[in-house]
């Protein structure tokens, strides 16, 4: 199949099947494909939660509506941005991208603080909200990086994050649950959306071309 041929294969699955778990190897290889993802300045300003015990899951299911998917499914990712662009964020991300290419150079460090100055005064709302963008690029990654897996992938925003914060832990991380995105195989003649047509408005209807 082709990518094309995945996408149009892949739904927002309704009804996993539990006793399939996904393979460990294309888990490695989405999260792999997550973590290459682009963000705003390279600075990842969001972390992975990739959770398979099955009593936290439930406990994530209790705040999230009770979609069955999230105990369904084998893994359960949970995308967490930064609370906040702290200075000390930046300055380790600008750090490590200066170690790993093993130099520095004027505008780099010019950059960083045209960052430096503009970020961190915005607030941490506003800092949030533009880190929690970058999540959801990450997440389409990951219905792409799933789809080419033929793995099912169910994104999910309907769940309270104040909740699942509490029960990840994250504030005291720094970091405030964005998306849900449970990870499995569909549960064939079981779900109710399989059958039905991929509905997407036509190229004529979505696409316009300037030229």
């Amino acid at each position: 199949m082709t990518l094309i041929e995945k996408l149009q294969w892949r739904y927002a699955a309704k009804k996993m099947d539990p006793t399939q778990a996904v393979p460990q190897d294309k888990v490695d290889r989405i999260l792999e494909a997550i973590r290459l993802t682009a963000t705003s300045s390279g600075l990842q300003p969001y972390e992975l939660f990739v959770i398979t015990n099955p009593e936290l899951r439930q406990k994530i299911k209790d705040v999230a509506n009770n979609q069955a998917q999230i105990i369904e499914g084998s893994h359960l990712l949970v995308f967490a941005a930064w609370d906040d662009y702290t200075p000390e964020r930046i300055n380790k991300m600008f750090d490590f991208t200066n170690q790993v290419r093993g130099f520095s150079n004027e505008g780099w460090e010019t950059y960083r603080s045209m960052l430096l100055n503009k970020y961190p005064a915005r607030g941490a709302e506003a800092n949030f909200q533009h880190a929690a963008k970058q999540a959801y690029i990450a997440l389409g990654t990951a219905l792409i990086a799933a789809a080419e897996e033929q793995v099912d992938a169910t994104p999910m925003e309907g769940f309270a994050p104040a909740k699942v914060d509490e029960i990840l832990n994250l504030s005291a991380l720094g970091l405030r649950s964005v998306v849900l995105l449970p990870l499995g195989y569909r549960e064939t003649g079981k779900d109710w959306l399989e059958k039905l047509p991929k509905v997407r408005r036509a190229n004529a209807q979505f696409v316009t071309e300037i030229k």
